[in-house]
């Protein structure tokens, strides 16, 4: 009787559990979509005012030994491959801890912390070397859109740098385990949502402009 009543009681914390996931998975779930609206509004500002002057307003070429070089290929277009890089990482710590591999999940969590930091180095980079040639938030309402929409951009990168840091010293901390680790899966999706806004700016910022002087 009391084995019996024992493994029910189990069972029933295991659906418990699963149901208390399941629910803020669905609100982290929903937060994402709500900043994912924020980020169209943004888009779409900047694909209208880029469409109504006709690709007129470029980015600046970034000079190295002599040689011009577009913006969409040094540094943004390197940027985005480390971030998209990234992704596979964080997907690797996820993964890594539904299995219980505790290794794999603070190897994963501190590659992609890493590829993150380099990746807001580059853009800081970009936002110096423009800065330096003119292109300010306040030479043109371009300048103004380009910098807020990527400035928004690495500002979620940022929040969710911490996420993933917090993540990494709880991990070490041995925090998680196969069947309790919603913060990981919620750093995670945060993380993926995050690379994928990306694919969106960085063709609406620097390849539309490409293909409407072509």
């Amino acid at each position: 009787m009391s084995a019996a009543h024992g493994e029910q009681v189990r069972v029933l914390e295991e659906h418990g559990q699963q149901g208390t996931r399941s629910l803020n998975m669905w609100g982290m779930a929903f937060f994402v979509i709500s900043e994912g609206l924020i980020f169209a509004n943004l888009i779409a500002a900047f694909l209208y005012l880029e469409i109504r002057d006709g690709g007129k307003w470029v980015l600046p070429n970034f000079e190295l030994g002599g040689s011009q070089i577009p913006a969409w290929v040094f540094p943004a277009g390197i940027n985005s491959i480390i971030l998209f890089s990234s992704s596979y990482f964080v997907h690797m710590a996820g993964s890594g801890i539904r299995k219980g591999n505790q290794r794999q999940l603070v190897t994963g969590l501190a590659v992609t912390i890493v590829l993150g930091l380099i990746f807001l180095s580059g853009q800081v980079f970009e936002y110096v070397d423009f800065i330096s040639r003119g292109v300010t938030m306040g030479s043109s309402i371009q300048g103004s859109a380009f910098y807020t929409l990527t400035g928004f951009h690495g500002l979620h990168v940022t929040i969710g740098l911490i996420f993933l840091i917090i993540l990494l010293v709880r991990s070490i901390r041995g925090d998680f385990t196969a069947q309790k680790h919603f913060g990981v899966e919620a750093g995670e999706l945060y993380w993926h949502f995050v690379d994928g806004v990306w694919v969106f700016v960085y063709s609406v910022v620097y390849l539309l402009p490409l293909i409407l002087r072509a």
